[in-house]
């Protein structure tokens, strides 16, 4: 294991254009529950399906409920050792863009550039409309949907107003995942940390970092699909881990 972290930490003095792919393994240790994971959220309540949202309004009532719900859990959150870590590295120059797969905002509330973190699932601390994609404060659809459960419009054009996150069934946003293969294509060295690497086509991305002549680390507490592409399989506590190798 010390010589696995020796290797790792060598791989990032020497890398001079680090890409960072983080799944939700990095965020269960700022006591975000992993969604997926067996006893998660999506085992408990079936996930609503994006036709479904826009059909029913009662869909889009549950689908709020379940958002305030897990507020108190979310805004709670602050970056752990983990996101540290990585902003550490961002604000010594060597990373060139964070690409992830949560929509906690904590890559963000680290230290990292808003134009630098790559949304691949959206967000979930703010909402927009899905007619004008005008942005819409949780305050705002809060004070609303308290009042009877009355779902929230824009104010702009009357469209539908859900949270800044890709549902299942939803497009993929279109510009971030451009976004993401562009940076995967030019980096030196590919991290791919907290990510089981089964949902796709974000999990193809590693693999365009690999393509385009990338080294490629995967940090993670489970084994994943792609770790026969790797150049380095850590499994290990992703805070210190990254703790450690930054360190040296």
């Amino acid at each position: 294991m010390e010589a696995d972290l020796d290797k790792f930490s060598k791989f990032v003095k020497d890398s001079r254009s680090i890409v960072i792919f983080t799944g939700a393994g990095i965020s269960t240790e700022s006591g975000i529950p992993d969604f997926r994971s067996p006893g998660g959220l999506w085992e408990k309540h079936r996930p609503i399906d994006f036709s479904e949202f826009l059909a029913s309004e009662e869909a889009r009532r549950e689908s709020w409920r379940r958002k305030f719900a897990m507020e108190p859990v979310l805004s709670k959150a602050t970056p752990n050792k983990g996101h540290m870590a990585i902003s550490s590295l961002y604000a010594q120059g060597k990373i060139a863009a964070v690409i992830t797969q949560n929509i906690d905002g904590l890559h963000q509330a680290s230290g990292i550039e808003e134009e630098d973190v790559i949304e691949v699932h959206g967000n979930t601390t703010y909402a927009k409309c899905l007619n004008c994609h005008e942005r819409v404060s949780l305050d705002e659809v809060r004070e609303v949907f308290s009042i009877e459960e009355t779902l929230p419009t824009c104010g702009h054009c009357g469209g539908i107003v859900k949270t800044a996150t890709i549902s299942f069934g939803q497009p993929m946003p279109v510009m971030e995942m451009r976004r993401a293969e562009a940076a995967a294509q030019a980096a030196d060295l590919f991290l791919a940390i907290g990510s089981s690497l089964v949902v796709y086509p974000a999990a193809d991305i590693p693999l365009v970092a690999k393509q385009a002549g990338a080294r490629l680390v995967i940090l993670n507490r489970e084994p994943t699909p792609l770790d026969r592409f790797a150049d380095l399989v850590v499994q290990g506590e992703i805070g210190e881990t990254l703790e450690y190798v930054t360190k040296l």
